[in-house]
Parts: C-alpha cells; sequence; structure tokens
C-alpha cells in the first residue's frame, strides 16, 4: 500500500508544477517517484539536480548504471531497480551487464567489477573504506574524482531508493516487465 502520496500536475505544490511538466516531457508520463516527490519542491529539485549533475560526471552509461544499480539493488528498492533497468536499456547498456547487476554476479568486465565493489564498499560502509580499498579501486584505473561520482551518485539513490520504501511507489506500467525482487 502507498503511503505516501503521489501528485499529478493538478495535485502538486505550485512549486512543483514546473518540474512535472519536464518529467512529462522528458518521459512520456510523470513517473510515480516523481509524483510523490513533487510533494516537497525541494526535495524533487534536489533529487533531478543531483541526477544531472550525476550523469555529467566522468563515468560512461555502463559505469553509471553500475552505480546506480549496484546501489538500487544493495538498498533493495523495488521501484529503482526495474526504471533503471528500463533506462539502462534506453542507454543501450549491454544486457549482461544489466543482469549480472539485477542478479548480484559478477561482471565480465574486470574494471566494471571493481566499480560495482567499490560502490557496494562504500554503501555498506557508510562512506567508511580503508586505503587498501582505495588502492585497489585506482589500480582498476579510476580516480579520485571517481570516488567522489560514486558518493554523488550515492547521494541521488539515498533520495529515491528511501523515498520509494516509505512511498510503497507503484512500479510505472513502462517499467513492470522488469520487476524485480530482492533474492
Amino acid at each position: 500500500m502507498t503511503t505516501l502520496k503521489i501528485n499529478n500536475i493538478e495535485t502538486a505544490p505550485e512549486e512543483s508544477k514546473a518540474l512535472l511538466e519536464e518529467s512529462k516531457k522528458a518521459y512520456g508520463m510523470i513517473p510515480g517517484l516523481h509524483g510523490v516527490l513533487s510533494t516537497s519542491p525541494q526535495a524533487f529539485e534536489a533529487y533531478q539536480t543531483l541526477h544531472d549533475l550525476f550523469t555529467k560526471t566522468a563515468f560512461n552509461a555502463d559505469e553509471l548504471t553500475v552505480v546506480w544499480q549496484t546501489i538500487n539493488v544493495e538498498h533493495a528498492c523495488h521501484y529503482c531497480v526495474p526504471a533503471h533497468t528500463g533506462i539502462a536499456k534506453m542507454m543501450k547498456v549491454d544486457d549482461a551487464i544489466i543482469e549480472a547487476l539485477r542478479n548480484e554476479t559478477p561482471l565480465e568486465s574486470a574494471k566494471l567489477e571493481a566499480l560495482r565493489t567499490f560502490t557496494l564498499i562504500i554503501t555498506r560502509n557508510r562512506g567508511h573504506v580503508s586505503q587498501e580499498d582505495l588502492n585497489t579501486f585506482y589500480a582498476a584505473g579510476y580516480t579520485e574524482r571517481s570516488v567522489l561520482d560514486i558518493i554523488l551518485g550515492l547521494s541521488q539513490k539515498v533520495i529515491s531508493n528511501y523515498t520509494n520504501h516509505i512511498a510503497n511507489t507503484p512500479v510505472d506500467a513502462a517499467f513492470q516487465p522488469f520487476a524485480w525482487e530482492k533474492k
């Protein structure tokens, strides 16, 4: 059962209406998460801004997907895993990467697996990482910027994952074919 209101353009606070209009233009619909977030124009804007900034990092589509889905799966977000599966497919991410992330199996690329592993370390340990963890991550070809960019992506995902847990946001029809449950 949904525990937080899902707004539409008519029911949203005035400050959120323009953001919902942008969502509708971008997705052809208003994603349920956006409808929930719109109750707080500032939370909605923060989420949108973090999303925009994260997509402008040095990470490519595969790497963005690895960070997003690693966090979504770790947080067991029933909404974001299917949504980011659909997004990854739109971004032309290889299905083998998508499925490995959803199923928590190792990625074929050693570099992407290092990114997945380090993202998990940051997420599970709430930012506490060892020098050995950092050195392993750097040896895989990542940099200090990459560390900070993961934290940016995690910030975005905390907003969406936690909101969806509390709201029990229904998965949008467009993403229902990618429904997912934590194993």
